[in-house]
């Protein structure tokens, strides 16, 4: 492993080697559904409240991964993993039962791309032999910290995004074939967005910024790529991000595709500019993207996550949302 630029490094020898999600009941009637390993038809998912829904949900992800693997939960010296609720609930409660060492992670929606950078880079460092990524969302636990309650049935704007209810795990060892070959760190970016109802627009100058600062890290550009997906920007956030990568002379629609914008149909589900949460980009790239890797039908993938950093607090004394994007790239050796 090696530092390549600012905030950027180059790993020598670590890959995926295992991968796993789940889903809730709209996720399941979606485009990817059927790739999904586990739906989960009750919201609740047996449990008696949403945030113990959604600790649920990573629990699942993150034990269907383990099996995947081969080995035991014994065999993992660290487990990075985050959410959207206060103090990383979500994750801390699921996966008690685990026993595995858990460094909490927050990076809103970018999580799962800041959980898996940080997994390599301990992997292949050689302070861990092995190593979990995980993160989870849930559309009604969300609902209910960042806006307002389900039953005060709130109209929502064309720019709003549904929080996806699902977890994705990925482990991380060093060797193996779906390589973890380069990551860039983000660096927070508020430009005056305030609506909570349009993360899109918030996190789309966080991604242009990440991804432009990665190729320069890289030496690569957007045709050295079989897809750039960020996660998760909706229609409104992969627009401007178009629009803003065609500034600096930098065209990536022909290769971009976005989680949001992927795990819904927005044709005849009502989720407006698309899908949003932890658990969004997890889901699309456990479902979707790793398996396509794993087949060899692609070979180079930039996965970009995206986060926008507000917080009930923040929201209510009428702050700005500053947003972060991570850049992992991975590719099949």
């Amino acid at each position: 492993m090696k530092r390549i630029g600012r905030a950027s490094a180059a790993f020598d020898n670590v890959s995926i080697e295992a991968f796993a999600c789940v889903g809730g009941k709209m996720e399941g009637e979606g485009p990817l559904g059927k790739k999904i390993d586990k739906i989960f038809e009750d919201t609740l998912a047996g449990e008696e409240t949403w945030e113990k829904a959604e600790s649920r949900l990573v629990q699942e992800a993150a034990s269907l991964c383990i099996e995947k693997s081969g080995y035991s939960s014994r065999d993992f010296d660290y487990i990075f993993s985050g959410d959207l609720l206060n103090q990383c609930t979500a994750s801390s409660f699921g996966l008690i039962t685990l026993g595995i060492p858990m460094i909490g992670m927050y990076g809103a929606c970018s999580t799962m791309a800041s959980s898996l950078m940080c997994a390599a880079l301990f992997t292949d460092s050689g302070a861990a032999h092995r190593s979990i990524a995980a993160t989870s969302s849930h559309f009604a636990s969300s609902e209910r910290q960042f806006r307002n309650p389900l039953r005060y049935g709130g109209q929502r704007p064309p720019s709003a995004q549904r929080t996806v209810t699902g977890a994705g795990a990925m482990a991380v060892e060093r060797g193996g074939r779906l390589k973890i070959t380069h990551a860039t760190a983000g660096i927070v970016i508020d430009l005056g967005v305030s609506d909570a109802n349009n993360m899109g627009a918030a996190m789309a100058p966080a991604a242009s910024s990440t991804i432009l600062r990665h190729f320069d890290a890289v030496k690569s550009a957007p045709e050295d790529y079989d897809c750039i997906i960020t996660g998760d920007l909706g229609q409104v956030g992969s627009d401007l991000l178009y629009e803003l990568m065609n500034k600096e002379g930098v065209d990536i629609s022909r290769v971009h595709k976005d989680g949001g914008l992927m795990i819904f149909d927005r044709k005849v589900q009502d989720v407006h500019a698309g899908g949003s949460g932890c658990g969004c980009s997890a889901t699309v790239m456990c479902a979707e993207i790793l398996p396509m890797l794993d087949r060899a039908e692609i070979k180079r993938v930039l996965f970009v996550g995206t986060g926008a950093l507000m917080s009930p607090t923040s929201s209510q004394q009428g702050n700005n949302i500053p947003s972060v994007a991570h850049a992992v790239e991975i590719s099949v050796g």
